[in-house]
């Protein structure tokens, strides 16, 4: 029998304080819910936190703000003093604009964002067991430096990432491919007092391939880096990398992360030396920030009501229950550091967008669990486009309003009506849903 130091009731427990749970999280509250947000680690923030600076794209499918939580996001930077975020296109090919921030102020900003709705926030918590009977959650143990919680809720969503609650309440799943492999987990990094006009010439390589051929051919840098993806960040002089990728990252085992962080930091090591001797403008920049932990990008893949394919995608699909609109390109990282490759291509023909449907986020039988960001219900090539941070904020927000919409209406989550949900999304300025289209 369990016991407990606690009873820690609420509306909606929100697990997973990343994009999709703040999201999802500010969303329930503001719609007159009580809400608690966990968080295993001592930070909010999720990729945000610990992939600082970590670009905010796919946030303009064909050239539109998809609007909603992240437009209300990037206007709360934009408004700072100085202003702490700057619409950019993007380096990559097939990609479209992106958003570059200051990583402390925007990590600010969302707890201001949680503080001013009046969600509960619990960090260093991490659930462990889940009581499930007859196809709802009861209850759930979550521990943490106090002692131990039990946890109740009306509803429980589960923006993990690794889809953790929904796994233990039953929920199946797929990981990786179907070798078990997952995409390599990246860690970045900045180097500051870069002079940017010889570092990113008009009509330059923007991948740095020569210098990164050269770099692997002499040795100094690891030959997994067949590219050098280095881009402006925020401020003048600084400069943003999203380069060093591991493979063999296990993202629901701590150890494996730790074992790929410590990987990684050696390469992020070497690979700055290199950029210091061997590429212009960078002879006297320092290395200044390196992210706390690899971000990890794929590990499971809920069962849901729906899954979204890739042929839903290339068709540019509108649902009728869609709540974000997307038009990223196939963003494959490889999975096997033998076969080293980064995919772009196009997802769909270029001036189009699909949606990703409600019923992606909603599980086939308990009652009161939805899930959002990487762990939605998505085929396997189809998951290469869906998990740009804005995507996952919406589909937040989306969770957040339809576990509202399911307390008021004393409903299971199969049950609420997906146009509730879509018009109340509408309502709150999410853009090419509901058909209204972005283009217009």
């Amino acid at each position: 029998m369990m016991t407990f130091d606690h009873q820690h009731e609420t509306d909606v427990a929100v697990f997973g304080a990343g994009p999709a749970g703040i999201a999802a999280a500010v969303a329930a509250a503001r719609e007159g819910q009580r809400v608690s947000l966990f968080e295993v680690q001592d930070r909010v923030g999720g990729v945000m936190a610990s992939c600082p600076g970590m670009m905010l794209g796919a946030g303009y499918p064909c050239g539109r703000s998809i609007g909603g939580f992240f437009q209300e996001l990037v206007d709360r930077l934009s408004r700072q003093n100085p202003p702490a975020a700057e619409r950019r296109p993007c380096s990559l090919e097939n990609f479209g604009d992106e958003v570059v921030y200051d990583p402390e102020t925007a990590i600010t900003v969302l707890m201001e964002m949680l503080q001013e709705a009046g969600v509960r926030v619990c960090i260093n918590h991490i659930p462990q067991d889940v009581a499930v009977e007859r196809d709802r959650i009861e209850g759930m143990k979550v521990t943490h430096t106090q002692g131990c919680d039990h946890v109740t809720a009306k509803m429980f969503l589960d923006c993990t990432g690794n889809g953790d609650i929904a796994n233990r309440a039953g929920v199946p799943s797929s990981v990786g491919d179907g070798n078990g492999q997952m995409m390599g987990a990246t860690l970045t990094f900045f180097m500051d007092n870069v002079d940017w006009e010889r570092a990113f010439p008009a009509g330059a390589d923007p991948y740095f391939t020569a210098c990164a051929e050269r770099g692997i051919r002499e040795g100094r840098i690891h030959e997994s880096i067949p590219q050098i993806y280095a881009l402006k960040g925020l401020r003048p002089g600084s400069v943003f990398f999203n380069t060093v990728t591991v493979t063999g990252v296990d993202g629901r085992s701590s150890s494996s992360v730790l074992a790929g962080t410590l990987t990684a930091r050696r390469r992020v090591l070497d690979l700055a030396r290199f950029c210091k001797e061997a590429l212009p403008g960078f002879e006297h920049a320092w290395l200044t920030q390196i992210g706390p932990t690899v971000g990890v990008r794929e590990t499971r893949r809920l069962e849901g009501m729906y899954q979204l394919t890739y042929e839903d995608i290339a068709r540019a699909t509108h649902f009728e229950d869609g709540i974000v609109a997307c038009d990223n390109p196939l963003d494959e990282v490889f999975r096997d550091e033998y076969v080293k490759f980064y995919s772009h291509e196009p997802a769909l023909q270029k001036g189009t967008y699909y949606t990703i449907p409600f019923r992606a986020l909603v599980p086939r039988k308990l009652h009161n669990l939805l899930f959002a960001g990487r762990n939605m219900s998505v085929e396997l090539k189809a998951f290469a486009s869906i998990r740009g941070m804005p995507q996952c904020m919406a589909m937040g927000q989306s969770i957040g309003v339809g576990a509202a919409a399911a307390i008021r209406s004393a409903c299971g989550v199969q049950d609420i009506a997906p146009r509730q949900v879509v018009d109340r999304l509408v309502s709150l300025g999410v853009k090419g849903i509901g058909g209204l289209s972005l283009l217009r």
